[in-house]
């Protein structure tokens, strides 16, 4: 069956350059982008009853650019002046980069991993005698409290934003000829929002090995899957299925 139609379950990009923008070009479908989950922030009072006191951490861990947002927003509800000398560990170049929004950079102490949390352990050992803090969202990866467990640092975890499954139910009618989705949470959301989901002729792309688990344990066929080494992101596997299924007669 041709493709015509497709939801990702992200925000529309906001950069024109998306290569979103140029599949709708070249190969005339339409996408449409809906977020399948969002982000809201937790309250300082909820924050200070986690028994956070932002005095007591020397060196902040950043996961996300959501992270680096609700923990400066916190500290500002909280009144907390984060100190110059405050060191921050970032996962990736990305999370470094969003980070300029609030300190300026040459005036901090930034470590940077390159991509994955276990990238970020070579620096977080050689500075061990910091005091840790870890702002995160409610749904956290084993990965991350089990690695600096493991490394035996004087570290906490605090929850400083939850991912809220978002409202769905006026796409209920809504037909899409590929479903695309990036995490766990979204297939979720699809499930609390449509219980009654059933695939049929629709296509799932996914991102992740996560995902991927998290798509066939609902008992759904995976037909698009990144990143591969011939297809590492979403937009090039979708276009290498689209352009085989839509020659086809």
């Amino acid at each position: 069956m041709k493709v015509k139609t497709i939801l990702v379950s992200q925000p529309e990009p906001k950069i024109e350059n998306s290569p979103y923008f140029d599949l709708i070009e070249k190969q005339k479908v339409k996408i449409d982008f809906r977020p399948f989950i969002h982000v809201e922030g937790v309250s300082a009072k909820d924050v200070r009853q986690q028994k956070v006191d932002l005095h007591n951490y020397t060196a902040i861990i950043l996961t996300s650019r959501n992270a680096v947002d609700h923990f400066f927003r916190v500290a500002e509800e909280m009144r907390f002046k984060v100190p110059d000398s405050m060191k921050y560990f970032c996962q990736s170049e990305a999370v470094a980069f969003y980070l300029q929004k609030y300190v300026v950079y040459r005036k901090r102490k930034i470590y940077v991993g390159k991509r994955n949390f276990s990238e970020l352990i070579p620096l977080i050992k050689k500075y061990k005698d910091e005091k840790f803090l870890l702002p995160n969202t409610d749904k956290v990866k084993d990965e991350v409290p089990d690695t600096l467990d493991a490394l035996g640092v004087n570290w906490k975890q605090a929850t400083f934003y939850k991912t809220v499954i978002s409202d769905l139910t006026d796409l209920a009618d809504v037909y899409y000829d590929i479903l695309v989705f990036f995490s766990p949470s979204g297939i979720d959301s699809l499930f609390q929002n449509f219980p009654d989901f059933k695939q049929n002729e629709t296509r799932i792309a996914v991102f992740g090995d996560t995902t991927i688990k998290a798509v066939e344990e609902k008992g759904l066929r995976v037909d698009i899957a990144a990143p591969t080494p011939e297809t590492p992101s979403m937009t090039m596997a979708l276009e290498k299925y689209i352009e085989k299924v839509n020659k086809a007669k």
